[in-house]
């Protein structure tokens, strides 16, 4: 696999991983796939473990690659509600495959890195 010129990836899998890469924003994803619009707090209680900060980070990421768009509404207190664009629906849907591999593989997963743990 080669770059083209002025193309810094490789290869199509290569520009995925830069957009999905990380622990959290897969996850953040597959939440907003599942809500449709949501607001920060719900987000957030919607994705065990993960930070504020952290949080909002991968959320910006994301809205910068046009995979989540944050509506901000003029109100007191003021509300921010995210969602998928058109984009991040095409690119959860290309994650499904992934989560139902996850789904039927989790036991020996799980196994493989207790084993691994323990050693």
């Amino acid at each position: 696999m080669t770059r083209q010129p002025g193309n810094p990836f490789s290869c199509g899998l290569d520009a995925a991983v830069a957009v999905v890469g990380g622990k959290w924003k897969p996850m953040i994803l597959w939440a907003l796939g599942a809500g449709g619009v949501v607001r920060f707090g719900e987000l957030r209680r919607s994705i065990d473990g993960v930070s504020e900060k952290v949080l909002i980070q991968q959320l910006r990421e994301l809205e910068s690659d046009s995979v989540v768009r944050r509506e901000v509404y003029k109100e007191v207190p003021p509300r921010v509600e995210y969602s998928l664009t058109e984009l991040g629906k095409a690119l959860n849907e290309a994650l499904v495959p992934l989560g139902e591999w996850g789904h039927i593989n989790m036991d020996v997963i799980v196994a493989n890195k207790e084993k691994a743990s323990a050693a």
